[in-house]
């Protein structure tokens, strides 16, 4: 497999998780709505997945541009929670 290659399948394991805690998401967000509300237990992970949905999203986002202006997008790292989500505020 060579370096393109690879860096084609992380991108694709990136959005396969994507579409997992999407999945994720949307089922809390449907329970919430159908049963009025989440627990507490199911708020925190709902916001846990939120936060992890906002750290795959960039670093997709990054690996594609270092991608398109000829750089390798394996060098990108996933960013602490902290600092992608103060990008929001």
């Amino acid at each position: 497999m060579d370096h393109e290659q690879k860096n084609e399948q992380v991108d694709e394991q990136i959005i396969d998780d994507i579409g997992n805690l999407v999945a994720e998401e949307r089922a809390l967000r449907d329970r919430s709505t159908d049963q009025r509300g989440l627990g507490p237990d199911e708020q925190a992970r709902l916001r846990q997945l939120e936060i992890r949905l906002d750290q795959c999203w960039d670093l997709l986002r990054r690996r594609r541009a270092k991608a398109e202006f000829g750089e390798d997008p394996g060098t990108v790292r996933e960013r602490p929670a902290e600092e992608v989500e103060n990008y929001r505020s």
